[in-house]
């Protein structure tokens, strides 16, 4: 599926009408591709009125979209960056952030690779270049081919700060648009591997590769380890809006993060907000 694709979640009739309401949410892939448009499915069954555009291109396209006034919710599965924000209020434009979801990025690799854990450091090894082959890290021998999101994908930045210590990626890393894109290519490359969303981990050809931390513990990513805090690679995935959510924004973000739509967001694959005690 192409991500700059426009998705019209309403039927032509009622794009016609005077009484269609539409809200237009741009951003992220790694939200835009699977959950945004399951939830949205959820709320247009209960506001049969609304039409729904999603543009889902990468979170810098989202925060760019929310700053130049084309987005009613700018999706991103990273934190907006200081010069976005000073951008954004130069035009008048407050960024508030509001959490739908969390997400644990994946190590993955070809389900016929032998290799089914690596370190941290091995990790940053593979991503950042320094090691070339996968003999050096107990699996056959044949170069890595490195798979990476593009650079207008939060994903993209958020792997080099928490895997890979802010470094540049390798070289010889191939750049792709999505989730979807990156798993594709693994399962069918003996010598993949790439990261993905959690939601994105059951792809046909790929499995995910356990993480030793320092204390030699192997962990997995789901939502018990990224609740806990004890996956590495985790973070919180973002709505942002102009300032507080009102009229159609606010009901469908309020729908989001209810019971219904949190309900969503587990069966779509990603880690729900934990419930506020």
């Amino acid at each position: 599926m192409n991500k700059s694709t426009i998705f019209l979640l309403a039927a032509a009739l009622l794009t016609g009408t005077a009484s269609a309401q539409k809200l237009v949410i741009k951003g992220s892939d790694t939200l835009g591709a699977k959950m945004v448009p399951q939830v949205a499915e959820a709320f247009r069954a209960k506001n049969p009125g609304v039409v729904f555009e999603i543009a889902a291109e990468g979170s810098t396209t989202g925060i760019a979209a929310l700053t130049d006034g084309t987005a009613d919710i700018g999706m991103s599965s990273r934190r907006a960056r200081p010069t976005e924000v000073s951008a954004a209020l130069a035009k008048g434009v407050s960024m508030k952030p509001i959490i739908v979801s969390f997400d644990a990025m994946a190590v993955i690799v070809n389900e016929s690779n032998p290799v089914t854990k690596l370190t941290l450091r091995q990790v940053e090894q593979i991503f950042a270049g320094d090691v070339k082959d996968w003999s050096a890290v107990g699996g056959n021998a044949g170069a890595f081919s490195v798979y990476t999101r593009n650079t207008s994908s939060g994903t993209y930045q958020d792997w080099k700060d928490l895997a890979m210590k802010k470094r540049d990626y390798a070289s010889s890393s191939q750049k792709m648009a999505g989730n979807e894109q990156i798993a594709a290519e693994v399962g069918k490359n003996p010598s993949g591997i790439g990261y993905v969303g959690i939601a994105y981990t059951h792809a046909p050809g790929v499995k995910v590769v356990g993480i030793v931390l320092k204390d030699s513990k192997v962990v997995m990513p789901a939502a018990e380890t990224v609740h806990d805090k004890s996956y590495p690679y985790a973070r919180p995935n973002f709505f942002y809006t102009n300032g507080e959510p009102h009229g159609l924004a606010a009901q469908f973000i309020d729908y989001l993060l209810g019971a219904e739509g949190q309900d969503i967001v587990a069966k779509s694959g990603f880690v729900p907000v934990p419930a506020s005690k």
